[in-house]
Order: C-alpha cells, then structure tokens, then sequence
C-alpha cells in the first residue's frame, strides 16, 4: 500500500502487476471490493492503481461535499506519486464522472472505460445502490438495486459475500454525503465535445440507479465515444463480469497498440 498527498488530504493507493498502467476509480460510498472481478483480469500484463476515495478505506476522510474535480486532483496526486505518466481510467458512477472531468483537465489519461455512468449528476441516483454498512438488513436490501432480479434469484450464495464484503468495506454515512454531492453538482454535458480522450461506455441494460440511455447520450455526444450494453443492473461489471472484462481487455489492449 501506499499513500499520495492532495491539498492536505492523504489518498491511499495499491498497484499491482507490471505493464501500463489502470486506475480503478470507484463508486460513491462503495469499498474497493467493486473492482474485485476486474482487477484480476488487468493486472499482470497492466499495472492496476486501485485508489480509495476520500473517506473509503484508510484515506482521509472529506471535510464537507466534495466534486469530481477534487477526485480528479486525487487522481491525479496518486500518478505523480507512484510515478505513472500515462493511465487508462476504469470508472463507476461517480468514479466514471471523476474519470471524465479528470481527462477534460489532464493529459495524463490514456482511455476511459465508463461503467454505469452519465455526462450529468441528475441521471444517477447512488442512493440506490448505497447503504449504511452498520446496517446490515439495509445492505442487503440495496443489493436490489445494485443487480438484476435474475442474478438475484440465480447467485443467493454471491449476494451473501457481497453483502459481507460492503458491510467491512463502504464508507460511512458522512462520506456517503459528500460523495453524493459530487455525483449531484456534476455536468459536463455541454463540454463533452472537448473531451477528446478515447472512451467506451458500457451499461447494464437492467441498471435502474442509472438507466441505460443516459451512457448511450453520454457515448453519442462524446467524440471518439463507444457504447455496449450488457445483461446487468448497475454494478454490471460483478453480474456480467465476464463480458464486462472481454470488453475492458479487448478495449485496453486496443488502445496500448495505438
């Protein structure tokens, strides 16, 4: 583990494998667990950058509503720290609009992988999807929201250690509040032209929290933009993990040969 510093803030981070780089930028309010089923198909032949958000983990916790802009700084601290000149960003929700905002002011990212994710704030609800982790029964009711009712009733058993995982890993109703402000201050709709960065927006066709048409707006008004859809709810990269990383490892191996 390591540590980078923004503004006073410590954000801490993990790399692993050895190659080019990926940043794992995750979802409001929810622990690095969320990335579990992609982080093992990158690293190896990338180097993956798991980051904690502010108030996730052992980062610092945030002192007021944050925005996608500070994540971005975040962001961007931790490359200047762990050396990174150039990443690929893989965003969820609020980690796809930190990635966004981050690449219309940075050249630093090589690629955006957008999962569940929209060019505006008001197309995303992640109080849907979050729960208070000293809530156990809260927990596992949001979990409705998070997957499809099929993935529901086939993978009770997966549900489970989801369940568990949140509950040792999701961030405090404090930080849940920031982490919402920034999804709901975001809108970068009117400067998506400027974001030139090559980007593939990929979205459950079951996602509820943040319905589908919002990534196909988001894919169409983005320049060099490409929009999939897969058999999912929200957090499509756990429910379709496997097309989700067909996708992510067909995309960065694309984009490395460029």
């Amino acid at each position: 583990m390591a540590y980078a510093t923004n503004d006073g803030a410590r954000i801490r981070y993990e790399t692993d494998g050895d190659g080019p780089a990926v940043v794992l930028c995750g979802d409001a309010g929810l622990g690095a667990w969320q990335f579990g089923w992609q982080h093992g198909a990158v690293a190896g032949p990338y180097t993956t950058v798991t980051i904690e958000p502010r108030g996730v983990g052992e980062s610092d916790p945030p002192e007021g509503p944050l925005d996608a802009a500070t994540f971005a700084a975040d962001v961007d601290a931790v490359l200047a720290e762990a050396g990174i000149r150039k990443a690929h960003l893989v965003g969820y929700g609020l980690g796809g609009m930190v990635a966004q905002a981050y690449a219309l002011a940075s050249s630093r990212p090589r690629s955006l992988f957008l999962i569940g994710t929209a060019a505006t704030g008001d197309a995303y609800d992640p109080a849907a999807v979050w729960a208070d982790p000293n809530d156990p029964a809260a927990v596992r009711a949001s979990l409705e929201a998070a997957f499809s009712p099929g993935f529901r009733e086939r993978h009770p058993d997966v549900l489970d250690r989801i369940a568990d995982w949140r509950i040792a890993e999701d961030a405090d109703p404090e930080t849940f509040a920031a982490h919402r402000a920034a999804v709901e201050a975001f809108d970068v709709g009117d400067r998506l032209h400027e974001l030139t960065t090559p980007a593939l927006v990929v979205h459950g066709d079951a996602d509820d929290a943040c319905p589908p048409h919002y990534g196909e707006t988001l894919a169409e008004g983005l320049p060099r933009g490409e929009f999939r859809s897969v058999a999912a709810g929200h957090l499509a990269g756990v429910e379709a993990s496997a097309a989700v990383n067909d996708e992510l490892r067909g995309w960065l191996d694309a984009r490395t040969e460029e």
